[in-house]
Formats: C-alpha cells, structure tokens, sequence
C-alpha cells in the first residue's frame, strides 16, 4: 500500500486515539426552573430509608446531610429532632414517611421544602487483602407547597484499604490495616463526600440559598 493512501488511516487513527484521551464531557446543567420559581428558604430533612444491611447507617447520614445544606445559605432544621418529633406523631417508621405526603411532612413544622435521602449502599467488603468500603446515596428534594420535586441527585463514594507496595513487610501492614477497616469500617468520611458533592456539583446540585455566604 502506499504512503499517500496510508496517511489517511493514519490521520484517522490518530485522532481516534485523541479523542479516547479526552475527558468525558460534563454533563449538561441541570433545569432547576422549579426550585428557581419557589425559592425555598428553609428544608426540613426527613428519616433516612435504608436498603443496606448495616442498621446504624441512618444516624450516620443524617449527621452529615445538613451540613452541606445550610453551607449553601439554607435553613436546614436539626435531623434528630425532627425524627423525634416525628416518631411522637406515628411516623417513627422511615418507609412509612417516605410513602407521606411532602405537603403535610412541610406543614408540621413550617418546612419550604423535603429532602428525602435513600441508602443504596453503606457496606465493606474483604477481598484479597484488601477492603472495600462504599456508600451510595439518592436523594429527592419536594416542595413543601406542592408536593413537586425540585431536585434529584445520586451518588456513590468509595475507597479501598490494602497493601500499598513496600515488599513483604508493606504487604502485611497492608494486609492489617485492610482488616482494621473490615472489623470497623469508617464510613463517615465517604457520606461527608456523598452529600456534599450532590448538593454542591455544578450544574447539578442545589442552587444557592438565601442566606449563603460565600467562603473566602
């Protein structure tokens, strides 16, 4: 084959390679013309329904959800107490408040609007000397007006704990410390990331509340 029909293959093999170098694409900015239109000052995070089989997974959540909430200038009212307010009224059960409607949930305590957030994952897995630790979460936001979502975000943190290189002596450390984190799995750190990066992602999380104050 010649070089002057050669050099088109070449030309396109090159810019196929170039294009698989190319990070993927930001995906498109979230609609947020109903959140924009109610305007909600204040949410009111309701219990954490959980599908993992780690029981202490909720109250792990709920400590970190409101935080990145009120860092974008909401009002967010304190998790605990809401879930004790709500188990006095009947509604102790996290499925039974999630099936509720957002209108009456907002109206018990003067709420704008709902966050639901669900549990997918919050486990710790073994293998090979190594551990694997993941949280994944979903989270809707209602209007507390009419019952209309506002927003909608998921996502799923991970990290994994094994031998790091080192030889024989960094395979056993590694090998300890990925049984430390099986025995008592630190999930805290990956729910903070979870929560903050759905509120927060540009384009995607919550917009801006009234009363944000920009970091310096």
């Amino acid at each position: 084959m010649t070089f002057r029909k050669l050099m088109p293959l070449g030309i396109a093999s090159a810019l196929l390679m170039l294009a698989a170098c190319q990070p993927p694409a930001p995906p498109p900015a979230r609609d947020h013309g109903a959140f924009n239109q109610e305007k909600p000052r204040s949410i009111l995070v309701v219990p954490v329904v959980n599908r993992s089989a780690e029981v202490n997974a909720p109250d792990g959540l709920l400590v970190t959800l409101p935080i990145p909430l009120a860092e974008r200038g909401f009002y967010v009212f304190p998790a605990h107490m809401v879930r004790r307010t709500m188990e006095d009224d009947g509604l102790g059960d996290a499925d039974l408040v999630h099936s509720a409607d957002s209108v009456k949930l907002a109206q018990i305590f003067g709420a704008d609007a709902v966050l639901f957030a669900v549990i997918e994952e919050w486990n710790s897995k073994y293998i090979v000397l190594a551990t694997t630790t993941t949280v994944a979460i979903s989270y809707t936001l209602k209007s507390g007006k009419t019952g209309e979502t506002l927003w909608e975000g998921k996502q799923r943190r991970a990290y994994s704990v094994g031998p790091q290189g080192g030889g024989l002596g960094g395979l056993i450390a590694g090998a300890i410390n990925a049984a430390i984190e099986r025995a008592s799995p630190n999930y805290m750190p990956l729910a903070r990331q979870a929560s903050t990066q759905a509120v927060a992602a540009p384009g995607q999380g919550v917009p801006l509340g009234p009363y944000y104050v920009a970091k310096r």
